[in-house]
């Protein structure tokens, strides 16, 4: 058993069953409920060609039928418990929460003890989350602007074939592929207790959870889990576009840069430089596109953060009749702006502590703790990552933000979608 503090006043205590399984218990007794998570070390990165989005479909999977619950019983016992759940699934991870009052612990670690051990993978349920999980990548992909233009995207900046280049929830006809012995092939090797992580926070006593953690979880068996080596660094020398038309009445730009990996230094003053750009109402870009200029009615972003190198990037969608290379002759001045004429001190620093107040934010529920310990330990492999972010972005300076604006924000590293209107 290990401990890491977790901000000033609470703490981490790590423990590892002799079957691998991690459990991660931070004690929070302000308020009588419990934040359970259960964290696996497989997300779409770990997939094959030709199997892609096994891990997403595996997130609907889950909430199957098992040796001794029915189909439906696992949220049914949940919800008469009290209590909420749910699940996601990225190109690193995938994880279920349930959030439930304190006394309804015992419940949480029976019911994802078994599901984590004796799910059922039969044809039935195959087909009936096969159309589940079709209908929603129609929905949230084929026929959703930003849904279609991330896609091609990550297929632009990584390729077709490369981890990060092909979607988390799959090519369609890998879908429409999926066998059965696919599925339990898939189950047998990544849920398993060495592959996975169990957060708990909240109001518990420790010597009783862990004695019933390892009564529930202690005959499962360990995997034998494929090495995957790490995703081969993108090696773009020379910007490249790719035209999206789309049933829409203005244009849009989705940018993407190759950036930093989620534990590198780095990461911590992309963050600032991408909130310099568009947080709050004074963002840089924010301010020239939507309020002076009046060329762009929203504007969004996002920077990476993956266990190995991810896309920096932002949404931008043009007022009717604007064309989307106004847009981006601001963006490409904005990037002179921060690689050229150093930011002032104080305007980092506004920066710095709007982004403080963010993370402190993050982390004040019993589920948004679990949530940060679970990413940490799973991305980087701290369960108070949040906190050494935290530390590491207090520290950036002005000359920091320089290099990494002219180390990232390179044309010849960048990708770019145009969605023009399709033509009636």
């Amino acid at each position: 058993m290990g401990v890491v503090p977790f901000g000033a006043a609470l703490e981490v205590e790590r423990w590892r069953l002799k079957n691998g399984l991690t459990v991660l218990l931070l004690r929070d007794p302000s308020a009588p409920i419990i934040s359970y998570h259960t964290w696996y070390r497989v997300g779409s990165r770990y997939e094959e060609e030709g199997k892609t989005g096994l891990a997403h479909f595996f997130e609907h999977m889950m909430f199957n039928e098992t040796a001794k619950l029915a189909w439906g019983e696992f949220d049914r016992k949940m919800e008469e418990a009290g209590g909420e759940t749910n699940a996601a699934t990225w190109i690193d991870w995938t994880y279920y929460y349930e959030s439930l009052p304190s006394e309804e612990l015992p419940l949480a670690i029976e019911l994802e003890a078994e599901r984590m051990g004796h799910l059922l993978v039969k044809k039935p349920q195959v087909e009936s989350e096969r159309e589940v999980v079709a209908n929603e990548r129609r929905m949230a992909v084929d026929d959703h602007v930003r849904g279609k233009a991330d896609e091609l995207l990550a297929e632009l900046a990584y390729g077709r074939m490369h981890p990060h280049g092909w979607p988390t929830i799959g090519w369609m006809e890998d879908i429409e592929g999926y066998r059965v012995a696919d599925c339990r092939d898939f189950y047998r090797t990544w849920y398993a207790p060495n592959n996975a992580t169990v957060v708990i926070t909240g109001d518990f006593a420790v010597d009783d959870v862990m004695a019933r953690v390892a009564e529930a979880y202690g005959r499962l068996r360990r995997s034998k889990i494929p090495a995957r080596p790490a995703p081969a660094t993108s090696r773009q020398r020379s910007e490249r576009r790719a035209t999206l038309p789309w049933p829409t009445p203005s244009e849009k730009l989705l940018v993407g840069w190759h950036g930093p990996a989620q534990g590198e230094r780095d990461h911590a003053v992309a963050e600032l430089m991408h909130d310099l750009w568009i947080g709050g109402r004074s963002g840089r870009l924010r301010k020239r596109l939507v309020d002076d200029l009046e060329i762009v009615t929203r504007i969004r972003g996002h920077v990476g953060g993956l266990q190995h190198a991810g896309l920096f990037d932002l949404w931008i969608e043009l007022r009717e009749g604007v064309e989307a290379a106004r847009a981006l002759e601001v963006v490409d001045d904005e990037v002179r702006k921060l690689i050229e004429t150093p930011i002032a001190a104080e305007e980092l620093e506004k920066v710095k502590a709007r982004s403080e107040l963010f993370t402190l934010g993050a982390v004040e529920t019993m589920g948004e703790k679990a949530y940060q310990i679970g990413f940490g330990e799973t991305v980087v492999g701290d369960p108070a990552h949040v906190f050494a972010r935290l530390e590491e972005s207090r520290t950036v300076t002005v000359e920091d933000v320089r290099r990494v604006a002219s180390k990232v924000l390179r044309p010849t590293r960048r990708s770019i979608v145009h969605v023009v209107p399709e033509a009636a």
